[in-house]
């Protein structure tokens, strides 16, 4: 019987095949939103947690905040290097400790120049921020220590002073000092929200205290914390460590930020998360309307065809199997739009996720449940046409013109 009311449902539908894919548009548009939506919200997460992941290698980030006076805040005392010595010394749980100081500053070279963000920190900076040298040398400890004018290049500044020439050896001048360039970054590309992470220029802290910044200053300290140790107890050790050096009363706040990029990045994963529920949840609307367009066009069809339920049910059908009939026909138009809209969906989203240079996160359970609901709108809203059609009495479906 099943087979049987399969093959009429069939049948049927192709009759009427215009009606048929104007009924499962619906669906299609329904389907392909919600695994869109859903697909490029995971995506977006995905981008936004690599970016964060890209910016450190379990990274913290210590930095002066705001030192209040009543009701007046001003900027907090920089850090120097005996901060730096004093965290790399008495902070347990941390692979590497990187300072750091920054400028914008141009950058020239024969007749080309750029405009780029000079810092200055040591060899811990490469791996506290998960860098590698493309082609060249790190810094020297010498190097290091009696601040040579010498630099490393980030992706575009190389781009845009050399193009696709080497700019090992060469001379530029920054500012009104002369740096040699001894090395060139790999490059990380743009960030999700669209920051150039290869614009900068690195050289030896010392270098850039003496003859850029003219101060023993030190911005941030950049830690990396071992995957061994809970991110929250090396913050701890922290701020009590920095409250004593730099003599933060009980019950005063502290004049500087200890930021946990991991946490930045479950904060924006979060975010992007709820979304992506959101949008799903806007667009799953459609379903609906898909779902209510399968039922009136299956009332219609069950007063096109009243006559000929009359027939089977005068020769010998039984009510049952004319409503299954109508049912499996509301089930097939809806899994039909359904498997469209997947395909749909899912190429949209691989087309958007390639323009913007996004991961393609694809999600099985996303596309199973998107499948599966297609194929309940479908039955829930076929069920009161058939059930309206399995209810006829032969004798006035008969009558019926």
């Amino acid at each position: 019987m099943l087979f049987s009311a399969i093959l009429m449902a069939l049948g049927e539908i192709r009759r009427n095949t215009g009606r048929s894919l104007l009924t499962a548009l619906g669906i299609v548009i329904g389907v392909a939103a919600v695994i869109a939506t859903v697909t490029l919200g995971n995506s977006a997460t995905a981008k936004v947690t690599s970016d964060v992941a890209a910016l450190g290698n379990n990274m913290l980030i210590l930095a002066p905040g705001n030192m209040k006076r009543g009701p007046v805040a001003s900027n907090a005392t920089p850090f120097e290097l005996a901060d730096v010595t004093a965290v790399t010394r008495e902070v347990g749980g941390l692979t590497g400790v990187a300072p750091l100081s920054s400028k914008n500053e141009l950058v020239v070279f024969g007749n080309k120049n750029h405009s780029t963000q000079l810092s200055g920190t040591t060899n811990a900076y490469f791996a506290v921020r998960g860098w590698t040298v493309a082609s060249g040398r790190a810094f020297t400890d010498s190097e290091v220590s009696s601040g040579a004018p010498v630099c490393l290049l980030g992706a575009t500044p190389k781009t845009e002073l050399f193009g696709g020439g080497n700019p090992l050896d060469a001379s530029l001048r920054i500012g009104k000092m002369s740096c040699t360039v001894i090395g060139v970054m790999e490059s990380k590309g743009k960030s999700t929200f669209g920051q150039d992470q290869d614009d900068f220029v690195l050289m030896p802290l010392a270098a850039f205290q003496r003859r850029v910044s003219g101060s023993k200053h030190v911005d941030q300290i950049l830690m990396s914390v071992s995957t061994k140790r809970a991110t929250s107890s090396v913050i701890a050790q922290v701020q009590s460590l920095m409250r004593e050096r730099r003599h933060i009363a009980s019950g005063t706040e502290d004049d500087f930020d200890v930021r946990d990029m991991k946490e930045i990045a479950n904060t924006l994963g979060t975010v992007t998360g709820t979304l992506t529920v959101l949008l799903a949840g806007i667009a799953a609307v459609s379903l609906l309307v898909g779902g209510i367009g399968i039922m009136n066009i299956m009332l219609v069809s069950v007063t096109e065809r009243t006559r000929e339920i009359g027939i089977r049910l005068a020769v010998g059908a039984r009510g049952v199997e004319v409503l299954t009939h109508f049912l499996i026909e509301a089930a097939v138009l809806s899994l039909f739009g359904g498997a469209i809209g997947i395909v749909f969906g899912l190429g949209g989203s691989y087309a958007v996720t390639r323009a913007f240079h996004l991961p393609f996160a694809f999600s099985p359970s996303v596309i199973a449940i998107a499948f599966g609901f297609s194929a309940t709108v479908g039955i829930v809203f076929g069920f009161l046409p058939a059930r309206r059609a399995a209810r006829l009495k032969p004798t006035e479906a008969l009558r019926h013109e």
